[in-house]
């Protein structure tokens, strides 16, 4: 089994660490490639990864992953700094040394674009681009969240562009700064992409995927209305990226923490992906017969609070969390199954999220078959974005 032999591994290893499964890792590239048809590409989240090894092995995999999706403007320039390129920063910001790091990249002649919702985005990143006599490319950040009325609003808040006339708005107000050109949008259904499937989830997701396909169709037409020649049409995430690769209208479709299948999209229909992060924690105690106590543990997801945002434990079978403790701050009890690990051996958990886990290693230890490599995390490079 190997989620045994990834256990026996980590027993050698300082622990808590993070393991991934690299066979995982190209299964689940492959499967996320699979609905891809004609010019679309797959374009990798780092914010689900923050790992430079895990990005530049993920990008290799196949000609049709093509570039990444960014958490934070700074980012997308120190990862330029490290020879990456096609770097799309999906979280707008006016920061003025953030902008600065990336108009400069992009004045060293890299591509890094980034999203952009309103005049207070288009006046910051004129600015930064100004400073650096460069073009800064940006892409219409599109709120597609269902909304069937009566103040119904089924999503998330991310943008207030949320229909073609205010998309068409921000699109003449662009066209008065000289150093910023829109080139695109980005439209990322998150309420159905991050929504696992249940009876109910079904009938919201039929619902909901047809005003998406409309909305997007109404804002591209009226960018390219407005002179907007559209390079970049982003779409789509883990949870959907069989249904977003089918948009006639999107150029790429974007997919993170399905590489290292965290346990948030174990509930979703044929989405058959496998396993790829661990966390390994050391048993260190047996306080009795009924528990065992390990150091480390409390990787918490980040979203609405409850159970569901706990790391899983996986290895061995039967472990359960103790309601009064739950996964701990320097240690985590469990109730055992009927194997109980001896003190020194290791407890596998996988987290409910991916990436996040990450910032709380200086390094990730990469496994191919009997194989380990430790390299670093962002963290362990010294770098943290937020």
């Amino acid at each position: 089994m190997r989620i045994a032999t990834l256990a026996r591994l980590a027993d050698a290893l300082p622990r808590p660490t993070a393991l991934v499964d690299l066979d995982a890792v190209d299964h689940n590239l492959t499967r996320l490639l699979a609905p891809l048809s004609g010019s679309t590409t797959l374009r990798i989240a780092s914010k689900s990864v923050r790992h430079r090894g895990l990005l530049r092995r993920a990008l290799a995999h196949d000609r049709r992953l093509v570039g990444l999706m960014c958490f934070h403007a700074a980012e997308a320039a120190w990862l330029h700094g490290h020879g990456f390129d096609d770097l799309l920063v999906a979280y707008p910001t006016v920061q003025p040394a953030a902008l600065d790091a990336l108009a400069g990249a992009v004045a060293a002649g890299g591509t890094l674009r980034i999203v952009v919702d309103c005049p207070a985005h288009l006046d910051a990143l004129e600015r930064a681009a100004a400073a650096h006599d460069t073009v800064v490319e940006a892409l219409v950040d599109v709120d597609v969240s269902y909304r069937p009325g009566f103040g119904a609003h089924l999503g998330v808040r991310r943008s207030p562009i949320r229909d073609a006339e205010s998309a068409a708005a921000l699109a003449r107000d662009a066209r008065g700064r000289p150093h910023v050109r829109l080139v695109g949008m980005m439209a990322y259904e998150a309420h159905i992409a991050s929504l696992p499937d249940s009876p109910t989830a079904r009938v919201f997701k039929r619902l909901a995927r047809p005003a998406v396909s409309r909305l997007r169709a109404a804002v591209l037409d009226a960018l390219i209305a407005e002179g907007v020649e559209p390079k970049v049409v982003n779409g789509g995430g883990t949870g959907s990226v069989d249904w977003s690769a089918t948009d006639p209208r999107l150029t790429e479709v974007t997919a993170g923490s399905g590489i290292l299948c965290s346990t948030l999209f174990d509930g979703f229909d044929a989405l058959d992906l496998e396993p790829a992060l661990y966390l390994a924690l050391e048993v260190a105690r047996h306080p009795d017969p009924q528990h065992i106590t390990c150091g480390g543990g409390g990787v918490m997801a980040s979203g609405a609070p409850g159970p569901d945002r706990a790391p899983t434990p996986v290895w061995p079978t039967g472990l359960g969390y103790v309601a009064m403790e739950g996964a701990g701050e320097v240690q985590t009890p469990f109730t055992v199954g009927e194997h109980i690990p001896a003190i020194g051996e290791s407890v596998l958990l996988r987290p409910a999220k991916a990436g996040e886990p990450l910032e709380r290693f200086a390094e990730a230890h990469l496994v191919r078959g009997a194989s380990v490599i430790a390299e670093p995390t962002y963290r362990g490079e010294g770098v943290v974005f937020m």
